[in-house]
């Protein structure tokens, strides 16, 4: 539901309108923060928008709306009213569509049109567009409903990822792997090699196993489905290829079309079911090779979307095929990569770059320097709970090595498991000369945070 921009905002407003510059920002979350500073350095005005009143962010808006920012034409409206000279988001996927839509109703050249951002947010339209321009991706289905999910299961042989067609975040992702779930069970004897006599009860048994069988295989489906569709916003649901192999991001900056790749970032994630995100580490670790693969696959898919001018973050996995995309954002990447391990790895700072680049300017995309930069996420493990305690000893903080430590939760809050992302409970920013010391550093500072829950 769409909160109204709160009384005092037309008094806000007339402050606004006397300055020149004005940049309406679609998000304040954290991950938001760095590019509304960044902003504010440039000398902007910043209209900032986001549905939730108590946002970090807006403690630096110059007007502060609460709207969501998926309401497109709410949006729309308030920039009417305000006039921003640009409209932008920075880590958000669904903001991504809204400022591609206010810009082109604005009247103003789109770092992306609203068409080609419809494709780099719905996953279905991004398959979609991928597949036309011949860039390698899993096999998939769009299902509008259960007996289409069904359907497509039963074309991957049941050895799936299901995942909502508009949601990021890891929300609603899970792995369906019926032959691995059912431990073989699936296979019944083969009752033509026992005695005559045995054959006839041996069939009732099968039967019934089969039977038995079939109804857990029916309520796993059925649950998988409502979980994935429970986070789907257009209510469809995707079913793909399981890909085997590395996961890894490239953080990639585009400039008059032509991709400027920066760095590709090593992904670590949680076993299935679930692929929650515990760790990233820059620079790649993977072979020189496999990496200049990687970068042709990811340029492809940039170019593919449509993207002008504009961070993208490409989310790849090396398969024995070779690289295949898992989903591209027309944005910079979340989870701190691009806000503090990029920088941290070579010196660019890309959020000010992408900030600049918005506004009409080139940025300077030179690295500074080769380091390692990792990050590894707190978590309370698989099962529902409750945070009791948690302990992070006073020395950890100023160990050589150490960026940040950043806790999300408290004491008395629940969490789901490691189901998204929203359920990880804080994280651990590290550095090295290399990949591997910052890995390592964040490894053990990782196993000296101590995590109490209750069930």
């Amino acid at each position: 539901m769409t909160v109204k921009p709160q009384a005092g905002t037309l008094v806000e407003k007339s402050k606004v309108e006397e300055k020149q510059k004005k940049m309406m920002i679609l998000g304040a979350s954290a991950l938001q923060v760095p590019a509304i500073k960044k902003a504010k350095e440039l000398g902007y005005q910043i209209i900032l928008v986001d549905y939730d009143e108590n946002a970090v962010g807006f403690a630096l808006a110059d007007v502060k709306l609460v709207v969501s920012t998926l309401d497109q034409e709410e949006v729309y409206r308030q920039a009417l009213i305000y006039q921003p000279d640009v409209v932008i988001t920075s880590t958000s996927d669904g903001p991504v569509r809204t400022a591609a839509y206010v810009n082109e109703k604005l009247g103003k050249k789109p770092d992306l049109s609203y068409e080609n951002a419809l494709c780099a947010t719905i996953k279905s339209k991004m398959r979609d567009r991928l597949k036309q321009c011949g860039v390698p991706i899993p096999e998939y289905y769009a299902a509008a409903n259960y007996e289409a999910f069904s359907e497509a299961v039963d074309k991957l042989d049941g050895d799936c990822i299901v995942k909502p067609a508009d949601n990021a975040g890891s929300r609603g992702v899970v792995q369906l792997a019926i032959a691995e779930w059912n431990g073989g069970e699936a296979q019944s004897p083969c009752v033509n090699q026992l005695p005559y006599e045995q054959q006839h009860n041996t069939n009732a048994q099968t039967a019934k196993r089969l039977l038995a069988y079939n109804r857990r295989i029916m309520k796993l489906l059925r649950e998988t489905y409502d979980y994935s569709l429970g986070n789907a916003r257009n209510g469809m649901v995707m079913v793909e290829e399981y890909m085997h192999g590395a996961e890894v991001s490239v953080e990639i900056m585009v400039i008059d079309g032509a991709p400027h790749i920066l760095t590709i970032t090593d992904k670590y994630i949680t076993p299935p079911p679930y692929f929650v995100e515990l760790a990233h580490c820059e620079p790649s670790r993977l072979d020189a090779g496999t990496q200049e693969e990687i970068r042709k696959v990811a340029a492809q898919a940039v170019r593919a979307i449509g993207i002008e001018n504009a961070p993208a973050h490409v989310e790849i996995k090396v398969t024995e095929e070779g690289p295949k995309i898992v989903e591209l954002a027309a944005r910079l990447g979340g989870d701190f990569i691009t806000s503090r391990l990029v920088p941290l790895s070579t010196g660019i700072d890309m959020v000010g770059a992408s900030v600049l680049l918005a506004t009409g300017e080139e940025p300077d995309l030179t690295p500074k320097w080769d380091r390692g930069a990792a990050i590894h996420f707190i978590s309370a493990g698989n099962e529902p709970s409750v945070i009791t305690r948690i302990t992070v000893p006073d020395a950890l903080y100023e160990q050589e090595g150490v960026e940040e430590i950043c806790l999300y939760k408290k004491p008395g809050d629940p969490v789901q498991g490691t189901r998204s992302s929203n359920d990880r409970l804080g994280h651990v920013i590290t550095t090295g000369e290399t990949p591997e010391q910052a890995m390592e550093l964040g490894k053990q500072i990782l196993a000296q945070i101590q995590v109490e829950i209750s069930g």
